[in-house]
C-alpha cells in the first residue's frame, strides 16, 4: 500500500474516533453550557498531527462533524472547528521539529484562545472572566489529551518498533 493511501485510511479511522468520541463517550462530558469538555475528544486530532497538515485538517472536521451531531448548542460545535486550525499547526510543527512537547505547547495557548474566541458571538464579550476561564479550562483539557496521546502514541511506535514521529509513516529506521 502506498504512503498517500495510507494517510487515507489513517484519515478515514481518526476521523470516525473524532465522530464517535463524542456521540458515544458523554459519560466522559464536563458540561456548563456554552462550555463542555469531553476527555479524549482530541485525541484523534492529536494523532493526526503525526501523519500530516492535511489528515490534521481531515480529523479536525471529523471532529466538527461529531460535535454536531451530538445535538450539543452551536457555540460547542463551532469550537469544535478549532480542532482543524489546531491540529494544523501543530502538524507542521511536527513536521518542521520532529518535537510533539514544543507543538503541544505551542498549540495549547492558540487552542484556548481560538475557542474562547468563537464562543464572543454567543455569549458576548462583556463575560470575559468566562471567556478568561473557558480558555484556561481548554489548555489544561488540551494538556490532559496531549498526555493520553502521547502514550497511545508511544505504544504504538514500540509496537511497530519505530519512533513516535515515524509510527504512521513509512520511514526506514537508521539500524
Amino acid at each position: 500500500m502506498n504512503s498517500r493511501t495510507k494517510q487515507m485510511v489513517y484519515a478515514a479511522l481518526l476521523t470516525a474516533l473524532a465522530i464517535i468520541i463524542p456521540i458515544q463517550f458523554s459519560f466522559l462530558r464536563v458540561y456548563f453550557p456554552p462550555f463542555s469538555a469531553t476527555l479524549a475528544s482530541h485525541v484523534p486530532m492529536f494523532m493526526a498531527m503525526f501523519i500530516s497538515p492535511f489528515v490534521a485538517i481531515i480529523v479536525g472536521v471529523g471532529s466538527t462533524l461529531g460535535f454536531f451531531l451530538t445535538g450539543l448548542p452551536l457555540p460547542i460545535v463551532v469550537r469544535a472547528a478549532t480542532h482543524i486550525l489546531v491540529g494544523y499547526i501543530g502538524a507542521k510543527i511536527i513536521q518542521k521539529n520532529k518535537n510533539y512537547v514544543k507543538a503541544v505547547v505551542i498549540t495549547a495557548p492558540i487552542h484556548g484562545l481560538a475557542e474562547a474566541l468563537v464562543v464572543i458571538p454567543f455569549v458576548g464579550f462583556a463575560d470575559y472572566k468566562f471567556l478568561v476561564f473557558m480558555a484556561g479550562f481548554i489548555i489544561i483539557h488540551h494538556t490532559v489529551d496531549a498526555i493520553i496521546s502521547f502514550v497511545i502514541i508511544k505504544a504504538l511506535a514500540r509496537a511497530r518498533r519505530k519512533s513516535i514521529y515515524n509510527t504512521f509513516l513509512e520511514v526506514k529506521e537508521a539500524a
